[in-house]
């Protein structure tokens, strides 16, 4: 199994190296509000807690000089709201930001590598934490609901970069919600 995994690293960071953002990226566009309906990684603290993972929101927000402030919020199970923020610093090629997560502890490469901005966004980030890097892809929607075209696109760009078809997730809602309440979603930046 361990060997099955670090094959599969390996063929991830090499696909994951030529993962170029979406052309023509309009940063104005990806402000708002977006749901997380996909999420696919084979990082081993995913898979310990997939089956527990449900719908969540996140907020995107671009600066006045070119970067993305991102911010996400969670129901925990307790009742209480979690939230969690970063700053993603623009880099020379449009759609791909960096930043580093104090909170974990690594640095994150990510691309918006497909976007209809009205509709969808599929990102994909690299991970690298004491030298090993891990991908993470999320599918973001306007809606709690994405098409089973949308869907399927997201699980072929997961395998295609090297995440397990066991890794790759369709995030149930958890249950109703409103305005002043976000559906539970573990985030992990």
């Amino acid at each position: 199994m361990l060997l099955r995994m670090l094959g599969v690293l390996l063929c991830a960071l090499a696909a994951c190296a030529e993962i170029a953002p979406v052309a023509d990226f309009d940063l104005a566009k990806m402000a708002g509000k977006w749901y997380t309906v996909g999420f696919a990684t084979n990082a081993q603290w995913f898979v310990n807690h997939k089956d527990s993972m449900k719908m969540g929101t996140s907020i995107m927000t671009p600066t006045e000089i070119g970067d993305m402030d991102l911010s996400y919020s969670s129901l925990k199970s307790d009742g209480s709201c979690w939230r969690m923020t970063h700053l993603a610093k623009k880099t020379d090629t449009p759609g791909r930001f960096i930043f580093h997560s104090h909170v974990w502890n690594n640095d994150n490469d990510m691309r918006v590598v497909d976007v209809v901005y009205d509709n969808y966004a599929l990102v994909h980030t690299i991970k690298t934490k004491d030298g090993m890097s891990e991908v993470l892809n999320k599918l973001y929607s306007r809606t709690p609901q994405a098409s089973d075209d949308l869907q399927q696109k997201f699980r072929q760009f997961s395998l295609d970069t090297g995440v397990l078809a066991e890794n790759i997730l369709i995030l149930p809602p958890n249950g109703k919600t409103n305005k002043n309440t976000f559906t539970l979603y573990l985030i992990i930046d």
